[in-house]
């Protein structure tokens, strides 16, 4: 009996929750709320069939409204709602969807705050202002690019000397999920809660589970005009035939295990087309044909951002067929750091490492050839983009953005290759702009991070991001205008070792594995502490390889120091309150 009458109590909340949704398309069906119901119902959703996955209020307009995860069970994926409807929605009826939600004519008390770390719904985009037209975006972000890549890359030289470098650009987490989370949201690990590849706490999944789809700079883009496109890799974990098209994106054209460049599937707007082995199915090749054709989509159109996210450089290094015999007896930079032995003072993850043998040489060398030759076909494809950008008339108003989601280090620290530690060669690489208004050849030395991306973007778009982003907008750096208290520190949280042997960056033996870390890096210095209680600082001035840990001899009010930043930035939640902790004063921003 209790069972029994759990069982109709349920049932009558589920069809109170009906009724509502009903009742809400039925009284106001051109009102945000209406429209939300006609998309779900257009989308083949509808009342009494949540038990096959396909209920409109539990399986499409929960989600929508909420912004979670649809249940398991659905069987549909959800409509493409405007961000900018589902806020209005949610102003006049901040309950829609749930159990006993008042319908949407009614004028419901305001919304409650949203809890800590829980993504914010897209604000309306600002008006235009008068005269100004939104310009395009092109971003190209690579995969365990290093800095000592560029200079194979002539396309992206010539970057340089048409826009701006930022010099100290560094990387959230040198791993591939945590960074581009907060590529995507602007926000730091600990506040999308993505710290990994792979599991609770990382992939696809995570950042799904999390609501981070619908607070990203496509979805504010996308509902201020423009027609979005991603391209190539998205998330770790995504899964071409299981998984659909996020929130914000016009077109969608994405894998899911591209890394070796060919046999491999692409989910193109919901339709999954296999490419085999052949020269034409060479992926870079592929994403670079599908963003031209976009571009050329778009000449009586605009605005567009894309994001093309190439697979390339990433292991197992596959170049293009045309450059396979390219850079003969190329070899991997002889740096102090490489092979060097670690200090007697290093974290204990470092110390085990013996000396790199001949052998392991002769591997690190073939396969810094192979990432060289890897890369020529990624930057082929950015002259093709310029060229197609041109061939519409939209050369003067788009903005070219190069970047990588993290670093690559090959045999520095007696390393084998691999990323995840907090040394430069992991966490600072390329970050260069060219586009209406950035001045020529010209290098910014501010601290930036990939969490300023989204709201750039958005600004450069004449619109803004979510709320809750930690990042500050690059624009006013890009456009040479002055700035007031710009960072001083850049954050790094990483979470391992790294044990999932399902995760594509799951490192080898002596790749370096290390343990959890939080560090920051300033202008002259880097700080990192670990969880094992283990501290590491070296002055970049006297010691820029990275080689002599002397945190030990450092002033006790300089080891404060340090902390209290350092806590105080992975402690931050938002713009204004990163902005302070990270421009660190007195002590802990000293050179």
């Amino acid at each position: 009996m209790p069972h029994l009458r759990t069982l109709i109590a349920a049932t009558c909340q589920i069809v109170m929750a009906l009724a509502g949704a009903s009742a809400a398309a039925a009284q106001a069906p051109g009102g945000p709320c209406g429209q939300i119901v006609a998309a779900c119902q257009q989308a083949g959703f509808s009342r009494g069939a949540a038990r096959s996955g396909e209920g409109i209020v539990v399986d499409c307009i929960r989600p929508i409204v909420q912004g979670t995860e649809q249940p398991r069970r659905a069987t549909r994926p959800l409509p493409q709602i405007d961000p900018q409807v589902v806020a209005a929605c949610k102003a006049r009826n901040p309950n829609f969807g749930q159990r006993n939600a008042p319908p949407a004519g009614a004028t419901p008390p305001g919304p409650p705050p949203p809890a800590a770390n829980e993504p914010t719904t897209q604000a309306p985009p600002p008006a235009l202002p008068a005269g100004a037209k939104r310009p395009n975006i092109v971003f190209v972000l690579t995969d365990d690019l290093a800095l000592n890549l560029v200079q194979y890359m002539p396309h992206v030289l010539k970057m340089q000397q048409d826009g701006v470098t930022f010099a100290n650009y560094f990387v959230t987490d040198s791993l591939c999920c945590p960074s581009r989370s907060s590529i995507f949201t602007g926000r730091y690990p600990h506040n999308t809660g993505i710290y990994r590849n792979v599991g609770a706490d990382g992939g696809y999944q995570g950042f799904l589970r999390r609501g981070h789809e619908r607070t990203t700079f496509a979805t504010a883009l996308t509902a201020a005009g423009y027609h979005a496109a991603m391209l190539g890799k998205y998330l770790n974990g995504y899964q071409p035939k299981r998984d659909r098209a996020a929130p914000g994106w016009n077109e969608w054209d994405v894998a899911g295990n591209g890394y070796p460049q060919f046999n491999y599937d692409l989910n193109q707007n919901g339709k999954i087309v296999r490419y085999g082995s052949q020269p034409a199915d060479y992926l870079t090749d592929v994403l670079s044909a599908t963003a031209v054709n976009f571009i050329k989509q778009q000449a009586a159109d605009p605005p567009f951002m894309i994001e093309i996210a190439t697979f390339a450089p990433h292991a197992p290094y596959t170049p293009a067929p045309r450059d396979a015999d390219a850079f003969p007896g190329l070899r991997a930079p002889r740096t102090p750091a490489f092979n060097a032995a670690p200090d007697p003072a290093a974290p204990k993850w470092l110390m085990a490492h013996p000396p790199l043998s001949e052998t392991d040489m002769a591997m690190i060398d073939n396969d810094f050839r192979k990432r060289a030759q890897s890369v020529l076909a990624v930057d082929a494809m950015i002259g093709e983009l310029q060229q197609a950008a041109a061939a519409i008339g939209a050369a003067d108003n788009t903005y070219f953005v190069f970047s990588s989601d993290n670093g690559y280090h090959m045999g520095e620290h007696r390393l084998l290759p691999g990323k995840m530690t907090a040394y430069d060669t992991d966490i600072h690489v390329p970050l260069i702009v060219t586009g209406p208004g950035v001045p020529a050849g010209r290098t910014v030395e501010e601290i930036v991070q990939n969490i300023d991306l989204c709201p750039t973007f958005t600004e450069l778009g004449f619109t803004s991001a979510a709320g809750n982003v930690d990042g500050r907008s690059l624009a006013p750096l890009l456009h040479r205008e002055k700035v007031e208290g710009w960072r001083t520190v850049a954050l790094m949280e990483h979470r391992g070792p790294l044990r999932n042997l399902t995760d594509p960056d799951m490192p080898g033996l002596r790749s370096g594995n290390p343990t959890t870390y939080e560090a920051i890096r300033m202008a002259n210095a880097v700080y990192v502490e670990y969880a094992s209680g283990e501290k590491e600082y070296h002055d970049l001035a006297t010691d820029p390889d990275e080689l002599r840990n002397t945190y030990a001899v450092l002033p006790d009010d300089r080891k404060a120091a340090l902390h209290a930043t350092l806590d105080a930035v992975q402690n931050c939640h938002d713009a204004e309150s990163c902005r302070a902790a990270e421009h660190a004063e007195g002590t802990a921003a000293r050179n």
